[in-house]
């Protein structure tokens, strides 16, 4: 299994010898295995050291693999978890996807589709917004920070920072779908988290899928589900995320990587709330409250015909936008003194952040966002000597080997005295859109005007066209 040298997974069946068994074939492929006898081993094993992936069987004496899922998610809820099972019928799988598995299958497995599903699962949560062993950390901010009554993740304070969560307040109390526009890093999976728990839907499924994550053929059957027999290798009945997210919310990551020819079957499900899976002869009605991100700019992909403008404007009902880290530098200093709390070595005194290692953060443009700084700083308290001494303090030569920037490589963006309200009212357009990479639904979000606001000012300040643009993450 490729990359499996450093996973570990958490093995839970009471049959001794299916465990023996799971645990060797493992064993072979590279992992780091550690197996428990029941849903109580597990969660202390799990509790432990919490694994990358947990393979759970769904009947045991002391409790069912359901409630297991449930506990593993409220602790970490992006660990990847499949369900086995015997009782292979539709309800146990709606039940177990709704608990929030991965994906099921069913007694007996091959230990080759075993390892064919774990392998797309943990590619899946690599791919879907970074290195998954990051965001499961993510999930634990609030925690470490203390976290705010309604479950916020995001730390700092900005102006923008704080413009961004109220609108999103705002939404959440509708059932209106959203479209949520923004770069990569800047956290758009926890801000659809935190709409979906402040909403009325709260109580039911949260449910993403990464539409960049799967080839045309299989994004359709992940989206809309499929009936045994509908293609080579259906051996049994899936429901699709649409269905596993009735009564809740469905996030529909990277939407803009979506195949055109598959946006139309998405824009009749917005539409009428139903859809026929793959191999049925019967429409599903489900009751779904969509939550749609890109960090690409949909409406220039509109205009370049590579994203239908119909499906644009079902999606863009509540437009969003989570503001740049480079556009919120006053939070800098916070995300680094939170981040150097959560991966501080255990048992070591934390050191401070010094001055000259804090400026240089602030001044740098971090195209990666809040996830660049995140894994900067990871490597830092990695990398940082062992001091045992309380006055330990992280300095500039920490930094050394890293490129960012020096600090006056964001002096363009800053203002001169002597510029009068409509130069500086120019300059602050033109630094948005280049921002939303020409994107005007995102430009108002974030300036908090209207879109024809943005278009006049546009049109008054003579603004060039731009292309919308993808920024890549760093390393």
């Amino acid at each position: 299994m490729s990359q499996a040298a450093l996973r570990q997974v958490l093995v839970v069946d009471d049959e001794a010898s299916m465990r023996a068994a799971l645990q060797a074939s493992f064993l072979r492929h590279g992992w780091r295995v550690e197996t428990a006898v029941g849903a109580a081993d597990a969660m202390t094993r799990f509790r432990r050291r919490p694994p990358d992936l947990v393979v759970t069987d769904m009947r045991m004496p002391d409790g069912d693999g359901l409630a297991v899922i449930r506990q593993i998610r409220a602790l970490a809820p992006q660990t990847a978890i499949i369900l086995l099972t015997a009782f292979g019928s539709v309800p146990d799988a709606v039940a177990a996807m709704q608990s929030g598995a991965c994906d099921y299958l069913v007694k007996p497995v091959a230990f080759e589709q075993l390892e064919r599903t774990a392998e797309r699962i943990l590619e899946r949560v690599l791919r879907r917004d970074g290195p998954k062993l990051v965001r499961r950390d993510e999930r634990f901010w609030a925690e470490k920070q203390g976290a705010s009554r309604d479950g916020n993740p995001f730390v700092g304070d900005s102006v923008s920072l704080g413009g961004a969560l109220a609108r999103a307040r705002q939404a959440a109390a509708s059932d209106a779908d959203i479209l949520l526009e923004a770069e990569s890093g800047t956290g758009k999976e926890l801000l659809a988290r935190l709409i979906h728990g402040l909403s009325p839907r709260r109580d039911r499924a949260f449910v993403a899928v990464n539409c960049a994550a799967f080839p045309e053929t299989l994004l359709e059957s992940e989206l809309f589900g499929h009936t045994r027999g509908a293609f080579t290798g259906a051996v049994a009945t899936k429901p699709g995320k649409f269905e596993l997210a009735d009564g809740g919310t469905l996030l529909l990551d990277e939407v803009g990587e979506m195949p055109l020819t598959l946006q139309p079957k998405l824009l009749r499900v917005l539409q009428e709330r139903e859809f026929e899976p793959l191999g049925a002869t019967r429409s599903t009605r489900v009751d779904v409250r969509v939550i749609a991100t890109t960090n690409r700019g949909l409406e220039a992909m509109v205009a370049a015909g590579s994203f239908r403008a119909d499906l644009y404007y079902r999606l863009n009902v509540i437009p969003l936008s989570l503001p740049a880290l480079r556009h919120r530098p006053e939070d800098i200093a916070a995300l680094a003194e939170h981040f150097a709390r959560l991966y501080a070595p255990a048992g070591r005194p934390l050191p401070r952040l010094g001055k000259e290692f804090l400026a240089r953060l602030e001044a740098h443009d971090w195209p990666g966002n809040v996830r660049e700084l995140a894994n900067l700083m990871r490597r830092t308290l990695a990398l940082f000597p062992n001091h045992d001494e309380s006055a330990a303090e992280i300095g500039i030569d920490a930094l050394e080997g890293c490129a960012l920037a020096a600090p006056a490589a964001r002096g363009g963006d800053r203002l001169q005295a002597g510029l009068s309200l409509g130069e500086m009212e120019r300059r602050l357009f033109e630094v948005t859109l280049d921002a939303t990479g020409g994107n005007r639904s995102r430009a108002a979000a974030m300036l908090g005007v209207s879109l024809r606001t943005v278009r006049n000012k546009i049109r008054g300040y003579g603004l060039p066209p731009r292309a919308g643009r993808r920024r890549e993450l760093c390393p």
